[in-house]
């Protein structure tokens, strides 16, 4: 009797074990439909005094609140990463211009990254690629890089995945941004979608430079000056800084060899840049022009961070810098300006009025986890 009540018990318990597994319901059954779609048109605040064109936004990622949110907890979330350690905050930190401190960032195996991290102010007007060497034609498509990359966050996007779609907060928010039915459905396009929208929003339209457009300041004689050198008013010697650094966004959104590297011929660059990407030994040694708005808080400088300050920056390009065979044909005439250790000053105290405050403080920027 007690044998066949054991085997009884255990018989039942099987059954009882195998109705809890068939009834748990499956990733794909678990409808969000009960929770409401209803997406807000997000308008990006840039005031009307400021000259900025028309950023394209793709048919296909349409701005919206909700979307703009979800994108803003995960590149602050360090969820995309394998082991939860690390965020796109990590390497993009608001207070230094959404870029990073330090020349290469370090991924989450304590491996350094190959470039400096650069910084997000206005990326949303980007159009000619991203990264420092262009390898990436949208923010949608440069978003998915980062993750799977061994020096960066080293996951895999199925990964992260299934973390998003097990998580108790983002689902919903996956169903209000972007209507998905199930769990099932949050994927890495959308993923990268919301992180896109709000990357969008990263707008500095508020520094001194701003104001001065809007007539509500005036720059100081050493700024004016400094602006002088840098846009070639005729009363002053032309420091060449306009042919890579225009305005509104002071980058001309493309690629130059500015002479960090001398190279024998032009396959000798330790890091090709642009060419390993395009292919075009034309373009090796080339790299992005970066954006300097904000470029007082976004030390070091240049791809590989070597240069600590901007009076070492202007140094270099003050000595011409190293020859090779695409040297930007600009480099020897800025050499033979030769620069005065006062016009140098004055150089950086214009770049200084390309700092916007409220920018680097802006909540609606921050990190939403605090």
């Amino acid at each position: 009797m007690k044998v066949a009540f054991a085997c009884f018990l255990m018989i039942s318990l099987l059954v009882t074990c195998g109705k809890k597994t068939q009834d748990a319901p499956a990733l794909d059954s678990e409808s969000l439909t009960n929770i409401p779609y209803s997406p807000q048109n997000f308008v990006l605040p840039i005031p009307d005094s400021i000259s900025f064109p028309k950023m394209s936004i793709p048919v296909d990622n349409p701005l919206a609140v909700e979307g703009v949110e979800l994108g803003r907890r995960l590149f602050y979330d360090p969820i995309l990463s394998r082991d939860s350690g690390m965020a796109c905050a990590s390497c993009h930190q608001q207070k230094f211009a959404f870029s990073s401190p330090t020349a290469l960032s370090r991924g989450v195996d304590s491996l350094d990254g190959v470039r400096n991290a650069m910084s997000l102010t206005n990326v949303g007007f980007v159009n000619k690629g991203l990264f420092w060497d262009g390898r990436a034609a949208t923010l949608e498509d440069q978003g998915l890089q980062p993750v799977e990359d061994v020096r960066e966050m080293h996951a895999l996007w199925p990964n992260i995945e299934i973390k998003l779609q097990r998580s108790a907060d983002y689902p919903a928010r996956f169903r209000k941004a972007f209507g998905i039915s199930k769990k099932s459905e949050i994927t890495k396009t959308l993923a990268i979608k919301a992180v896109a929208q709000f990357e969008r929003t990263i707008l500095s339209t508020n520094a001194k430079i701003d104001r001065i457009a809007r007539r509500l300041t005036d720059f100081t004689d050493e700024e004016y000056e400094g602006y002088g050198l840098f846009t070639s008013i005729s009363s002053f010697p032309d420091a060449q800084c306009l042919h890579c650094h225009n305005s509104p966004f002071y980058t001309a959104n493309n690629y130059f060899n500015n002479g960090l590297d001398s190279a024998a011929s032009l396959n000798d660059f330790k890091d090709k840049g642009r060419g390993a990407f395009t292919v075009n030994q034309n373009d090796n040694g080339k790299f992005r022009a970066p954006t300097l708005r904000n470029i007082e808080l976004t030390a070091p400088y240049m791809h590989d961070g070597r240069f600590k300050t901007l009076d070492e920056v202007l140094d270099h390009y003050a000595s011409g810098g190293h020859y090779s065979e695409n040297e930007d044909p600009f480099l020897p005439q800025i050499k033979s300006i030769q620069l005065t250790a006062k016009q140098k000053k004055s150089i950086i105290a214009f770049l200084k009025t390309l700092t916007d405050t409220t920018f680097v403080q802006n909540p609606a920027l921050s990190n939403p986890f605090h």
